[in-house]
């Protein structure tokens, strides 16, 4: 019996990319794990204009000044440490709109390749420090993940799903969701944040006990 377990993310978001490593570690201790998983939209920033902007500018906009930014990042590097999650803020230059990015999961989620597409973009973003509003950055994160790279071009190059992606992430913002990650487990319970490994396999453990 299997149980949908629907994650709602940004590839921007640092505790996205920590809670999923989280809740892998718990897919390897628990391999018989019931979850059926599929990726929703969230954007972070959902009026950030198409070309991004300055990563410094950002952070001072958002958590003031260089004090604000090192107390809020600071919680980042230590929990990815501890789980031994590659990260270098250091060289993100730029902060950018993930519009396409989501576009991109989604995709990927026809084609049975969203979880590989997740891990470029967060690999991408916050260890490789790559703009991942950037078409050929996309384009090559897709190939690299078993996508067509042309079908892929020639949807980025249109308007292709950006009013479903939109209204995705308005719809679950609507319904309360206020930051990521969020997770919806059988279609029943709602969790937020970047949970430890250990809530997940109790979770699993619970969901065996009552099936």
């Amino acid at each position: 019996m299997t149980t949908k377990l629907d994650i709602f993310s940004d590839p921007i978001c640092p505790w996205c990319y920590i809670g999923k490593a989280r809740l892998e570690k718990a897919l390897e201790q628990r391999p018989d794990h019931p979850f059926v998983i599929e990726w929703h939209p969230y954007m972070l920033n959902p009026t950030m204009p198409p070309e991004g902007m300055d990563r410094r500018e950002y952070l001072q906009a958002k958590f003031g000044p260089a004090e604000g930014i090192v107390k809020a990042y600071l919680p980042v590097s230590e929990a990815a440490e501890a789980e031994g999650l590659p990260l270098d803020l250091s060289k993100i230059e730029r902060t950018p709109a993930t519009l396409d990015a989501h576009r991109l999961i989604h995709w990927a989620g026809l084609e049975g390749r969203q979880n590989a597409v997740v891990n470029a973009l967060f690999q991408a973003n916050f260890v490789r420090g790559l703009d991942i509003s950037n078409h050929a950055v996309l384009l090559d994160l897709a190939e690299a993940s078993g996508l067509d790279r042309d079908l892929i071009a020639r949807l980025l190059g249109s308007e292709a799903d950006i009013d479903d992606i939109r209204a995705r992430d308005a719809d679950i913002r609507e319904r309360g969701l206020s930051g990521v990650p969020g997770f919806l487990i059988g279609r029943k319970y709602v969790v937020s944040g970047a949970n430890p490994t250990e809530f997940w396999v109790q979770v699993i453990d619970d969901l065996a006990a009552a099936a």
